[in-house]
């Protein structure tokens, strides 16, 4: 199996991070792979904005006030919270990754969607492949205005498509993927 085939393969979404800087070199590699990525018409749609600790700071109150509608009713909702709040806070880096929108054509809006993906899936890869974890997420708070005055980006101009926690793994979870019978068939 090549290093590359590796990378691919053993790629894990990670929960958990040590308290650890992660190097800007290896992030700077990780944009330089995005930055790589296939996309339509060369419209290279996409933009990663690294969330320091004032950005991060902004959505804490969304934050909070979207943990306290996930709670469950009947039970106290500080723990929820408090660890929403982590979330946000405790990963060494936090990145709010944008597509550009194109209103009046939905077919662009969509092939950049998708090429945004792909320099999301390249960044990703390049970090993993340097020892760096990550996790994307898609909560309810990058369909938050909070989160676009956060990043100083326009919701008419772009759209978050989610945030990427990054760091050095604490842990790295098992495998658990379908089979590959499960998800290709070779057809006549």
């Amino acid at each position: 199996m090549s290093v590359f085939q590796n990378v691919l393969t053993s790629r894990r979404t990670i929960y958990r991070y040590r308290d650890e800087k992660v190097d800007d070199n290896i992030l700077e590699l990780a944009f330089e792979a995005a930055r790589n990525a296939p996309c339509h018409k060369n419209t290279h749609p996409w933009k990663f904005y690294v969330m320091g600790d004032d950005a991060r700071t902004k959505l804490i109150p969304e934050v909070k006030i979207l943990a306290m509608k996930k709670s469950p009713k009947g039970e106290v909702p500080e723990a929820g919270v408090a660890k929403a709040v982590d979330k946000i806070l405790s990963p060494p880096v936090l990145i709010s990754v944008t597509s550009s929108l194109s209103p009046g054509d939905l077919f662009r809006q969509e092939e950049d969607y998708a090429a945004t993906v792909c320099a999301t899936h390249n960044l990703i890869l390049s970090l993993w492949g340097n020892g760096v974890g990550s996790q994307w997420s898609t909560g309810a708070i990058t369909r938050s205005e909070a989160a676009y005055c956060a990043i100083g980006a326009s919701p008419i101009e772009e759209r978050i498509i989610g945030f990427i926690k990054i760091g050095y793994p604490e842990e790295i979870p098992s495998k658990n993927k379908k089979g590959l019978e499960e998800i290709r068939s070779y057809l006549p």
